[in-house]
């Protein structure tokens, strides 16, 4: 196993970041190469895009279609300009977030039809996925209350309860269909958290490298 896509998702203040400096230092420990990427984001234009996501605008609303479409546009950028060209040079890339984003939060959140986000994700990715998905599960509330502990909100973030509550159970339902994901409970310590996902890539680290 020369190199592979691992992706973190969940809600706001599941504590991503703090798990994936916890696997970078795991991939150091390895000896792995790898890169960190984000999404939207991870390239100039990519980035350019996300802060047009995020940020709230005073004079017109967002459309559920036009975010939808930035956030695919963004991660095509991050797929073809980085994620791919860092897989080909034998590194490992851990993303903050991968299409599994968008089915909870467009799909399950905004509730825009899914066969949609699948025909965007055919014109954009093609069969292009994750090798490994670590589901950082929080109760919406409690994820809320940590993102607010962090400081303002942004666009997405100030959605609602009941938007995290919908993507909650679409990512739910979403990864115990992925035959390469787990879930950890992120209500947990971060020790606790991060001692889950370490134990969860060492399984699937051995799964892996005797297929």
């Amino acid at each position: 196993m020369t190199s592979a896509f691992i992706v973190v998702e969940g809600l706001e203040g599941a504590g991503k970041s703090s798990v994936i400096q916890a696997i970078g230092r795991f991939l150091s420990e390895q000896g792995k190469s790898f890169i960190c990427t984000r999404e939207p984001g991870g390239t100039p234009m990519a980035e350019a895009i996300r802060e047009c996501v995020k940020q709230q605008w005073e004079s017109e609303e967002v459309t559920e279609q036009t975010e939808l479409l930035l956030m695919y546009a963004a991660r095509s950028q991050l797929v073809h300009n980085r994620i791919k060209p860092a897989l080909l040079a034998g590194k490992y890339v851990i993303g903050d977030r991968h299409d599994l984003s968008s089915v909870a939060y467009q799909g399950g959140g905004r509730q825009v039809d899914l066969s949609k986000l699948a025909q965007l994700k055919q014109i954009t990715l093609g069969d292009f996925a994750p090798d490994f998905t670590l589901y950082l599960d929080i109760e919406p509330s409690l994820g809320l209350q940590r993102a607010r502990g962090r400081g303002e909100l942004d666009r997405i973030e100030l959605a609602g309860l009941a938007f995290f509550e919908r993507a909650r159970a679409c990512y739910l339902a979403h990864v115990k269909e992925m035959p390469n994901a787990v879930t950890i409970d992120a209500s947990q310590s971060m020790t606790e958290v991060e001692n889950a996902v370490i134990k969860a890539l060492r399984h699937w680290f051995k799964t892996w490298s005797s297929q």
